[in-house]
């Protein structure tokens, strides 16, 4: 109610505020209906629900996704797609647990994460390209879907040498993949997995080795250097990058840079 008043009028920040609001209380509405039914499966509470991994969230979460899309077609204000990629999120956790059942396996959780936040990053993208004039629907989207993704990713085990310079590559395309879309939450988790991979270097291969802060402190003066070229090469390096994408893209990355 409060969201019509601020809309008709022409209120759009404390509009999109309220209607983001009501979509958030959508999982307590939900809960509280399954407890008066007398349907809920065990002793958790809602205040559990932003704490813990539980597979019975997911009726929330999907009540949640459904109430926010509705919403979001009703209002049409970016910020209520926050609450639907936090849901997506917090699914992404879920499932992984629906589908295990009692059996832990932190690495299949992870794996989960990693490939629901490559849906989320896909569909973000999909908006993105769709989207029409300033108004950004794919911001939150990019936001969880990277975390989702980069959190599963960082989080998987592995002795071998080689997979972490993988994790080390793919962190660099992230890097530039942000460059190229001007979306920078993509520069600064490929910025953190980087370190990550430069600490491994320097943690463990050089341990107990007399090239160890000889190490650390090259590779500190290369991050250094890297930052500053790219702060002098910024625009060429973007215009290079993107010369070697299809054309319609091209012109939408420009208007979306503009």
């Amino acid at each position: 109610m409060l969201a019509d008043v601020f809309q008709k009028k022409d209120y759009a920040i404390p509009a999109g505020i309220c209607a983001t609001f009501a979509v958030a209380l959508t999982p307590l509405a939900i809960y509280g209906f399954q407890q008066a039914l007398g349907l809920w499966p065990d002793e958790s509470v809602y205040r559990e629900y932003h704490k813990y991994i539980r597979w019975h969230w997911l009726y929330m979460e999907v009540g949640t996704l459904i109430a926010g899309l509705i919403v979001v077609w009703r209002y049409k204000y970016p910020f209520l797609v926050m609450p639907i990629a936090v849901t997506l999120w917090y699914m992404s956790m879920d499932v992984a647990v629906m589908i295990m059942g009692d059996y832990y396996d932190f690495e299949f959780r992870a794996l989960v994460s990693m490939y629901f936040g490559m849906l989320m990053i896909f569909a973000a993208f999909w908006i993105d390209v769709r989207s029409e004039g300033n108004v950004d629907y794919a911001f939150w989207l990019y936001i969880f879907g990277v975390m989702a993704f980069w959190g599963g990713m960082t989080a998987q085990e592995s002795d071998s040498e080689l997979s972490k310079f993988f994790y080390f590559c793919i962190n660099l395309f992230m890097i530039t993949l942000g460059v190229v879309i001007v979306r920078r939450v993509f520069v600064v988790f490929g910025a953190i997995g980087a370190c990550l991979y430069f600490s491994h270097l320097a943690r463990e291969v050089f341990e107990d080795s007399w090239l160890f802060p000889i190490a650390l402190t090259a590779i500190g003066l290369l991050i250094i250097y890297l930052g500053v070229i790219w702060q002098k090469n910024e625009k060429a390096l973007t215009e290079k990058a993107r010369s070697f994408l299809p054309s319609k893209l091209k012109i939408f990355l420009e208007s979306k840079a503009s």
